[in-house]
């Protein structure tokens, strides 16, 4: 049985497994649900429905979720698999929804939002596509794609931009690529990723934290080689890391052979907020090219915690030119010697807190995220932006 909706959110990973992009869509449909018709189609891992209930959550939203029966630690064909089975779900979720407009997101990248792109162009509904990473740049980094492949998967990506109603992206240099590869005519709004807000008045009692993916593209080797360096030349500073990831074994190993490191593994988002918050310093390493199609969301809750910022990455990169023009704290070039300097520098530097101003650390809450997209999907036009 069909009915008609006026607004579809699309996204893999949802509330309470996500804590963060998941609530905060959550919370978009609950503020949305008081004067529109809201559906959500997702996956989830147990009965979501039930959660929501238990939680009392959710309210009138339908709820369109299959089962997901893979995590990250699982095997990429199946992964890709389970993707082509939510691409057929989404479909099929939207012709039997009928919504008339659709929020759609890069979780997962390429085929879901081509396929939502495609339900709007025959049923002549709008869509919001909101890029948190740039596909398949950012995938062919980490693994390189067939020529053939890459084209086809750039070609429906650019098709999906082109048709887009509105595009969402994360900073000015993402912007411009998606302008100069989609020759899109979109509007693009910058929304920068929202982060859990950790408890005041915590006291600063470690030197530097790591709190998040270590994935390919987290230099997570040159980082573990510079700790290594540092700590072998008298270095004194701590080092704590929390997060899951292909390195997270390297990680373990480190902590286990080095008594200034410790790893604790994935922590939930309040949790790892409130671990961030206690720290002096908080790395944040990322792979320069990666940069042009990403931006890491790690930055926002460091952000909030008012920790200092050690990026380790090229000066001209989009993250170094954040951290510089927030003053949020340093940038070191990825180099293990500069590294394992800029270690002994800090070990000497009395900041204690770096504080944003309250606006912009309000752009980064979650409740500010959810109403953001309230206002660019269902708001009336005569309603001001935030």
């Amino acid at each position: 049985m069909s009915f008609k909706t006026d607004l579809a959110i699309v996204n893999r990973s949802f509330w309470p497994s996500n804590q963060i992009i998941g609530e905060a869509l959550l919370q978009f449909a609950e503020r949305s649900v008081e004067t529109h018709s809201v559906c959500i189609i997702t996956q989830a891992h147990g009965d979501l429905r039930a959660a929501l209930r238990e939680a009392s959550r959710g309210g009138k939203v339908q709820i369109c979720a299959s089962k997901a029966r893979t995590t990250s630690a699982s095997c990429l064909v199946l992964r890709i698999v389970e993707v082509l089975i939510f691409m057929l779900w989404v479909f099929f979720c939207l012709i039997r929804t009928r919504p008339k407009k659709v929020y759609v997101s890069t979780d997962p990248p390429i085929v879901v939002p081509f396929i939502v792109a495609i339900y709007c162009w025959v049923a002549r509904a709008r869509y919001v596509y909101h890029l948190q990473d740039i596909h398949p740049e950012a995938a062919n980094i980490v693994m390189p794609l067939n020529s053939v492949v890459f084209k086809i998967l750039r070609w429906l990506d650019c098709f999906t931009l082109r048709h887009a109603d509105q595009i969402i992206t994360l900073s000015a240099t993402m912007r411009d690529f998606i302008l100069a590869r989609s020759r899109t005519s979109a509007s693009i709004t910058l929304i920068d990723n929202p982060a859990v807000v950790a408890m005041p008045g915590t006291e600063r009692n470690g030197d530097i934290v790591f709190c998040g993916n270590a994935g390919r593209l987290q230099r997570i080797p040159l980082l573990i080689a510079a700790i290594r360096a540092y700590v072998e030349t008298g270095g004194k500073m701590k080092f704590t890391f929390a997060g899951g990831g292909i390195h997270a074994h390297d990680l373990r190993e480190l902590a286990e052979c080095v008594t200034q490191v410790s790893y604790l593994g994935v922590l939930p988002a309040s949790e790892a907020a409130a671990l961030v918050s206690r720290h002096r310093w908080a790395l944040l390493p990322i792979d320069d090219e990666v940069t042009e199609y990403a931006f890491p969301s790690k930055s926002s809750s460091y952000a909030l915690s008012g920790a200092g910022i050690l990026a380790i990455c090229g000066v001209d990169t989009s993250v170094a030119k954040w951290v510089n023009e927030y003053k949020a704290g340093v940038v070191c070039v990825p180099d293990m010697k500069a590294i394992v300097k800029c270690f002994f520098e800090l070990e000497d530097r009395q900041d204690s807190v770096f504080e944003f101003s309250p606006e912009f650390l309000a752009t980064l809450q979650i409740d500010y995220f959810s109403e953001r997209l309230r206002i660019l999907l269902i708001a009336d036009k005569n309603e001001e932006n935030i």
